[in-house]
Order: C-alpha cells, then structure tokens, then sequence
C-alpha cells in the first residue's frame, strides 16, 4: 500500500524560536491539506508564517520549509494549534466538499458486519441502507442533497468533521476513512 502524503498543508501554530526546550529553530505545527496528517516541520531561516497560511511539503522545491520534523499526535500539538484544529477541519471539508460526497456514493463494505458508512458518528444500519438504495438512483451531488434525499440523516457534513476529528485523536480508530495514519513497521 502506498504511503499518504501530502504536498501542501496549512499552518496551525508558528513557533519563530521553536519550543522552550530543544533547538532554537523556527517550527510550524501544521495539517495536511488532502490527508490531514499533523507534522511538525522546521521552518526556513528568516521565513515567517501565520496560522491560515498554505505551505508547500512535496518533494520538489519548497520555498518555506527546510525539512519535515516528525509526525504529530493531537497530544503534541501546542493549546493554540488544538484550538485552531477544528475550524481548519472544518473548512477543509467544506472546501472539499465534492471528494467526501464521493465518499457517500463509493463506500463499500469492510466486512460482511462493517460497512464504511457505520463508521461516520450518528450513522447505523438503517441510515446506511438508506444511503445505498438513494444512490442507486442517482449519486449525490452535495451534503444538501443527502440531507434532503436521507430523512433524519444526520448532518453529512457534521458527521465527516467528526470522524476526522476522531481519526486525528486516535481514540480506538481500527480503520482509517480520511485521515493517514503513521507508518506501520512490520
């Protein structure tokens, strides 16, 4: 399976003198754009950011980031990184809309018990058969369009910023939906 990675990301916390203790180097807690991975990445000498910014990562020349730091947990992020977390979440999801309404009409079965739409919060059996046979008439163009052909479906969009949030916390996450997870060595 390939590894995830994402090529742009946005700020979450500039640190221009980096943490308290360790190395004297800018830092910038940031969130991948397509796979919301948390990284901590060293910043360019006399290069400043602002949360909100977007950053170039990929492996071609990046103009603000010397190199790519670690891997960050929701844990490790500094108190204003976790409090801007959830409205960048958020308007990435709105911003993205089309790619987690494709997520609607092309999730599958994970099991002959799971299907992946049971594993978005406020999401059960009954809103899965739903969502199956109301594709199958047509896909679904928006998040208003699934609340409007799914009676009492919870919000779509509310229940993809949840399970995002849920992934990026780690908290007993067995399968992955949108978010990369860290390498597995075996």
């Amino acid at each position: 399976m390939p590894i995830l990675k994402d090529e742009n990301v946005i700020v979450l916390d500039f640190l221009p003198r980096g943490h308290a203790s360790g190395r004297q180097e800018p830092i910038a807690q940031v969130i991948g754009v397509k796979y919301f991975s948390l990284l901590e990445l060293v910043v360019k000498r006399d290069v400043t950011l602002k949360p909100g910014d977007t950053v170039y990562i990929g492996d071609s020349k990046r103009d603000h980031i010397d190199h790519i730091k670690r891997r960050l947990t929701i844990k490790d992020l500094t108190s204003f990184a976790k409090s801007e977390l959830p409205f960048l979440v958020e308007k990435l999801v709105k911003d993205n809309e089309k790619k987690f309404v494709n997520f609607f009409n092309n999730a599958r079965p994970l099991s002959t018990r799971l299907h992946q739409l049971e594993l978005l919060p406020g999401v059960g059996k009954k809103h899965m058969w739903d969502v199956i046979k109301e594709r199958k008439k047509g896909e679904f163009k928006s998040f208003e369009d699934i609340k409007k052909r799914i009676k009492l479906m919870p919000d779509p969009s509310s229940a993809v910023i949840k399970r995002i949030m849920e992934e990026l916390e780690g908290n007993n996450v067995r399968y992955r939906l949108f978010v990369a997870g860290p390498v597995r060595r075996f």
